[in-house]
């Protein structure tokens, strides 16, 4: 399988979209913030525009690996864990670090991606993929992250937009 070099997060359809060459390769269902698009720090929000993977975390850590810190707690994620801690922002598996390309929206001062710890991440297989329910950060089923991150060398593109992607992108997969 080919490495990708883009990514497309659709706010509005909640999909992530990859591509290689510019050609259409992935689509993966995802879970942005629940308080909708920003970029301020605090916010709580998903940071719009164009951004590039930074750091990849966890790539020989288990399906399930619970990260705090960017660091694995020891923990694989269960349903009885899940019950233990009700109400934690899980980060499972693996972690794409984003850092923000665009001086001044999304890169540095007040609005910075990379220092507000904005990931794509796994998350427990019990929540909802489609639905903005993230503090920030870009969820995807762990499955589905684990197949990406293999896919997504360091510094690929990450374009996060409201937009649904573009009508040629919904053409079927190869």
């Amino acid at each position: 399988m080919p490495s990708l070099d883009l990514l497309h997060i659709s706010l509005a359809d909640q999909c992530l979209y990859g591509f290689a060459q510019g050609q259409l390769c992935l689509r993966l269902p995802v879970s942005t913030a629940v308080k909708g698009a920003g970029e301020r720090n605090g916010s709580g929000c998903t940071p719009r525009g164009l951004h590039q993977v930074r750091a990849k975390i966890g790539g020989d850590l288990p399906q399930g690996a619970v990260l705090r810190g960017r660091r694995w707690t020891g923990e694989i994620w269960t349903p009885s864990l899940h019950l233990q801690y009700p109400g934690r922002d899980w980060i499972l598996s693996r972690i794409l670090w984003l850092s923000g390309c665009e001086l001044g929206v999304n890169r540095m001062g007040e609005v910075d991606t990379f220092r507000r710890y904005i990931y794509l991440h796994g998350t427990p297989d019990c929540e909802p993929m489609g639905v903005p329910l993230s503090h920030g950060c870009v969820r995807l089923r762990n499955a589905d992250l684990l197949h990406l991150f293999d896919r997504v060398p360091l510094h690929c593109q990450v374009r996060i937009e409201h937009a649904a992607c573009p009508q040629w992108a919904n053409t079927p997969l190869n």
